[in-house]
């Protein structure tokens, strides 16, 4: 009869493993229950190790959550960082709100930490204070549009704050709805922040630039080489193009902003001397409505003369 060999014990896990395994369980546990439903003993127990493994590495839960909301807050960053480098607006305005999307889609925990809670024991503070951080890069790039689009470059903090907020807002309703698809809630993001109330597409799409942006390259088949270089060629020569439209359109824009602007100064100037006209008559009218006024007080003064010159002819003293 054979040896029963006996099997070979579980291979134990050096620290450092150890501290990703506790932080990816607290991840999960903090994005299900919340930073107040989530305990320690609870974090221990999934991991199956005791309360004094978790003391060790973080010093308690608030550690634990420490590090998994910094994580968090720097992939958001970096991804919404990246996608602000783009250089037309349009596709960084595009870019931002697929990065947001794509977070929400594929770190789905992470987001529902950042929003659920605002736990002084972060360390770094909470959405609010990521979504400053996001306003703050998106008010740089809209002080340069505006500089160049003749507007007041203060208005952009303001401007800023609008436009990340109602992205994020929208990636907190999406993250339950999760329809419609991440990028068609990105194409009407973009064409309420881009074309506004009155000038809405109805059927918006993501340019080609912005959808190829941050895809995973597909795999090659066999003899497809050739095939994927010019579908990559073909899709790179189509954003190309679609910038090209986009400048041209833009540069369409601030020539028609400049018509109006003229047309505006015109109107201005026209209205001012208008103003002016209007003013030199009435000052006209009013003097000569005091010349009238002297004239008959001139005329009473003297109508008042002769009377009384007259009662001392008829009753002299």
């Amino acid at each position: 009869m054979g040896t029963v060999t006996e099997p070979r014990s579980r291979r134990r896990m050096s620290g450092a493993e150890r501290r990703e395994q506790l932080i990816s369980i607290g991840r999960t546990l903090f994005a299900e229950k919340g930073f107040d439903g989530t305990s320690i003993e609870e974090i221990a127990a999934t991991a199956q190790v005791s309360k004094p493994v978790v003391y060790e590495h973080f010093g308690g839960k608030e550690g634990v959550y420490a590090v998994v909301v910094d994580r968090e807050m720097q992939k958001l960053l970096g991804m919404i960082t990246e996608a602000l480098s783009a250089s037309h607006a349009l596709i960084k305005l595009e870019r931002a709100a697929m990065a947001l999307l794509r977070y929400i889609e594929e770190s789905s925990e992470g987001f529902r930490i950042l929003v659920r809670d605002s736990h002084a024991a972060s360390g770094t503070g909470s959405f609010a204070s990521l979504i400053s951080e996001i306003a703050s890069q998106v008010e740089d790039v809209l002080a340069d549009e505006f500089a160049g689009r003749g507007y007041d470059p203060k208005l952009a903090p303001m401007y800023a704050q609008m436009l990340v907020g109602m992205v994020a807002l929208t990636g907190q309703w999406w993250l339950d709805v999760r329809k419609p698809g991440r990028e068609e809630v990105a194409a009407h993001l973009v064409n309420l922040a881009w074309n506004g109330l009155t000038g809405l597409n109805p059927h918006p799409s993501i340019t080609v630039t912005s959808r190829s942006q941050g895809q995973p390259p597909k795999p090659r088949v066999a003899g497809g080489e050739r095939a994927g270089s010019d579908r990559i060629g073909g899709d790179r020569a189509g954003g190309e193009k679609e910038l090209r439209e986009f400048e041209k359109a833009r540069e369409k824009e601030f020539k028609e902003a400049e018509k109006q602007r003229q047309r505006e100064l015109k109107e201005a100037e026209k209205a001012r001397v208008r103003e002016l006209k209007e003013r030199e008559r009435l000052l006209k009218e009013a003097e000569k409505a005091r010349e009238r006024e002297e004239k008959i007080r001139q005329r009473e003064a003297r109508l008042a003369e002769r009377a009384a010159r007259l009662e001392q002819v008829d009753h002299p003293e």
